[in-house]
């Protein structure tokens, strides 16, 4: 009982309050897999699903009205179960992309239902000036909502920890390892599909010195990220000199123009 209270409450704090404050990134596999962790006491398994999670869920965007998963839902069940039934970082990743998809869906059905009863009074309350009726509501609404989309992952963990532990037990072994190779490919995937909107080939030359770093010269990851960090204040010198400079010819240029202008004037004068 306490385990589903524990992740029904992580959904409703990290799901519902990255609804509320804006856009906080408290619904990211990074933050919800470490907070669920401390909570259930294992904070180095909800560490290592979050991360292995977010780099999967990294380049997931939903677009418009084609929904694809709510990292969420799914970093909470997946680490929940693996805490609590010890299936490791494998088991969380192969439960977490349906768990996923699933979740979105469900969302958008409770959004759309809340949202379309509910416009009309919004409008309503706008209309006639009831700020506080107003605020009041649009809080009401958002608790209502989140608490009813929290009591998924809680009835999931409360009845359905069971069964999740028959189903696991009665796959293959080899099954198994195939779901553990193809779970540490699909952070590559996740870095794959998120390079492939970002790439450009002024940045190239920075991927491949990645990999030089990380590859060939085994440098920890916090030696290149202060690499990055030294590059990035360098080309921002650089641009700051260029743009300095560029504005600098732009107003000599101007003056000259000014002057030539003058003389013509009193010339004839």
């Amino acid at each position: 009982m306490l385990d589903a209270f524990l992740v029904g409450l992580v959904v409703f704090l990290c799901v519902g309050g990255h609804e509320l404050i804006g856009f906080s990134l408290l619904f990211r596999p990074i933050v919800v897999g470490p907070f669920l962790g401390l909570l259930m006491g294992d904070v180095q398994t909800g560490l290592k699903i979050g991360a292995a999670l977010e780099t999967i869920f990294m380049g997931v965007i939903n677009i418009g009205g084609a929904s694809a998963a709510e990292p969420g839902l799914a970093t909470a069940l997946a680490t929940g179960f693996a805490i609590k039934l010890g299936g490791g970082v494998d088991a969380a990743i192969a439960l977490a992309l349906p768990i996923g998809i699933l979740g979105q869906q469900i969302k958008l059905a409770i959004y759309i239902l809340f949202s379309g009863s509910m416009a009309p009074v919004f409008d309503r309350l706008a209309a006639e000036g009831k700020q506080k009726q107003f605020t009041y509501l649009h809080f009401g609404v958002w608790g209502i909502w989140f608490f009813a989309y929290s009591l998924i992952p809680f009835f999931a963990m409360l009845f359905g920890a069971n069964a999740v532990q028959a189903a696991l037990n009665m796959i293959p072994e080899v099954i198994m390892n195939g779901l553990s190779v193809a779970g540490n490919l699909l952070p590559a995937v996740g870095m794959a599909m998120l390079l492939r909107m970002l790439w450009e080939n002024k940045i190239a030359v920075f991927f491949f010195l990645g990999i030089v770093l990380v590859g060939y010269l085994k440098l920890p990851l916090v030696a290149v990220a202060v690499i990055a960090f030294i590059g990035a204040i360098l080309i921002a010198q650089r641009d700051y000199q260029l743009n300095k400079l560029e504005k600098a010819k732009t107003a000599v240029a101007v003056q000259a123009a000014a002057n030539v202008d003058q003389e013509e004037e009193d010339f004839f004068a």
